[in-house]
């Protein structure tokens, strides 16, 4: 190869990248992962997104999160500070009953300062590679030390991992 072919080749490359980059890089937070976490210990699912730090935010932000409730009803909506010393930011929903699999579930986030003046807003979905029903309706372990639950583990030797009832299909 010749020093021009080299050149060209690197001037598309460079073309390529940068054409590649986020519009939104000038925005503090961007969204680096989400996931549905099931728990089957504690029979709990929730949402998991984690937001990457890309630029400063001022002292005391906060963060308030509306997760999309697959129950129906209203969203689920947790608000929490957002420390200087965080480089990822981890936003986790309440407990979530009657998850689908492959639904898409929205997540609407807002960023404000201290005084609540509006920063940032991200929109993203969660979605499940598996449906509520593999979590049991009670937890198997009870207290810090993983007690069984005798409500699912019976004195007679039974066992009751039964999914949680009351979910449409």
């Amino acid at each position: 190869m010749t020093i021009r072919s080299i050149a060209v080749w690197a001037s598309c490359a460079a073309m390529l990248l940068a054409g590649c980059q986020r519009e939104d890089k000038d925005a503090p937070l961007a969204v680096a992962g989400r996931l549905v976490v099931f728990n089957y210990r504690v029979a709990k699912a929730s949402y998991l997104v984690t937001l990457r730090r890309q630029g400063d935010l001022p002292e005391g932000s906060m963060v308030e999160t509306r997760f999309e409730n697959p129950a129906g009803g209203a969203p689920l909506v947790t608000r929490s500070k957002i420390f200087p010393s965080e480089h990822n930011v981890v936003l986790e929903s309440p407990a979530l009953h009657c998850v689908v699999k492959d639904r898409p579930y929205t997540v609407d986030i807002r960023v404000s300062d201290a005084k609540g003046n509006l920063i940032q807003t991200l929109q993203t979905t969660v979605k499940s590679s598996e449906d509520q029903s593999i979590l049991p309706a009670k937890p198997l372990v009870l207290g810090a030390v993983y007690t069984k639950n005798p409500e699912v583990f019976k004195a007679d030797g039974s066992t009751d991992f039964s999914p949680e009832a009351g979910c449409r299909p």
